[in-house]
């Protein structure tokens, strides 16, 4: 009789915290693009990275995840194709840091 009381009480508990934990992930993602748009930072133009088809690079997302070594392939709307040694790669220009040149 106990233990399930313990399910009945504590098992929604931990739902709850399971279920705000990624929603508070969420937003932490959405704040940093709100401050990234406030201070000008995400109206990259694909111009710029247009220039450099055809020569490898080192494209940083910085924060959110990965860097990525290749040669850039394509740049189509907000999507940048990178062939690297292990294929081609489609990178999204939002999340884009940094950009060098190798």
């Amino acid at each position: 009789m106990y233990s399930s009381i313990w399910v009945a009480v504590y098992m929604p508990l931990f739902v709850t915290f399971f279920l705000l934990l990624s929603q508070q992930n969420q937003i932490k993602k959405l704040a940093i693009l709100k401050n990234r748009k406030r201070k000008g930072l995400i109206n990259m133009t694909n111009e710029v990275i247009k220039k450099y088809i055809g020569k490898n690079c080192k494209i940083s997302t910085g924060s959110f995840g990965t860097t990525v070594k290749g040669k850039i392939i394509e740049v189509n709307e907000n999507w940048i194709e990178v062939q690297t040694k292990n294929g081609n790669e489609l990178i999204n220009a939002d999340y884009i840091q940094s950009v060098k040149i190798q």
